[in-house]
């Protein structure tokens, strides 16, 4: 039987005329947002403010994790015009910051590396002023790949851990924690001076200790900014929520964090990785 979500998780509708702005222009540019395709809480209020988290490379992928409302059919061709597409988005929008995410693409040679980057290089040609957000998959490892991406020189590099180790096989099949946090270390290494992020879903079942650690080794590696949010069960095929995790407890959570080393820290049930990612 399904939790029932308490009073705090509860998400206040909006929307209106700057939202319905942003729906349009995206539509008439052929682009995807993760905000609508993982079905996110805050997607009225985000597009209120005139903001996107904008996923490039199609609308399906190629993993298979069960917390993630992200369709899992054919993989779409890629669209050259796409960067360019997101670019002329970001102007008309408006936007000082912006989040630019993808699915995962294994099936690709360069599992979208090179879209990542020609996406920055879009950006920074119409708008050079705007920091930029890269929301990464963990290109399998491959520190090639991975190269393409951090040598287009984004302010922010973002590969979310997303849950705890011991969770990995019922959370993330397909993924390998270590693999994730080699990625994070590897971008240190190369650029010292890169802004690395990463995030949490909280409320599948991990301890209090299981979560501290995983601080712990994304501060091994040196990572700069942590987000931490409630895991919401997008349909009744998504693996369950196991507990909902108070307000009181993320900021417990937020100030551990800061104490171990983190630059910042966003904790709160409603947070997701891009969540006020201008502020952040």
């Amino acid at each position: 039987m399904r939790l029932r979500k308490p009073e705090w998780i509860r998400v206040k509708m909006q929307g209106g005329v700057v939202s319905n702005k942003v729906k349009s222009l995206l539509s008439d540019l052929s682009l995807n947002t993760v905000c609508d395709e993982a079905n996110c809480p805050n997607r009225m209020e985000c597009f209120a403010r005139g903001t996107a988290t904008f996923m490039i490379l199609g609308r399906n992928c190629t993993r298979n994790c069960t917390f993630c409302n992200v369709t899992r059919e054919m993989p779409d061709k890629v669209n050259l015009k796409e960067p360019e597409n997101v670019a002329k988005a970001i102007e008309k929008l408006n936007l000082k910051h912006t989040v630019i995410t993808s699915v995962t693409r294994d099936d690709l040679p360069d599992q979208g590396a090179n879209q990542f980057a020609n996406v920055v290089k879009e950006i920074r040609k119409r708008t050079p002023n705007v920091t930029i957000e890269l929301l990464i998959p963990d290109m399998q490892g491959n520190k090639k790949l991975i190269d393409i991406i951090i040598d287009s020189e984004p302010n922010v590099l973002n590969h979310n851990v997303e849950t705890v180790p011991e969770l990995y096989d019922e959370v993330r099949p397909m993924a390998i924690f270590e693999r994730s946090l080699e990625l994070l270390s590897y971008v240190k290494k190369v650029k010292p001076n890169m802004m690395t992020k990463s995030g949490m879903m909280l409320g599948l079942g991990e301890t209090k200790e299981q979560v501290i650690d995983v601080f712990k080794r994304l501060r091994e590696v040196e990572c700069d900014m942590l987000t931490l949010g409630q895991y919401l069960q997008p349909t009744s095929s998504h693996i369950e929520v196991v507990e909902y995790i108070t307000p009181e407890q993320f900021d417990e959570y937020k100030e551990i964090a800061l104490s171990m080393g983190f630059k910042r820290v966003a904790s709160s049930p409603l947070v997701r990785s891009s969540y006020y990612a201008e502020d952040f």
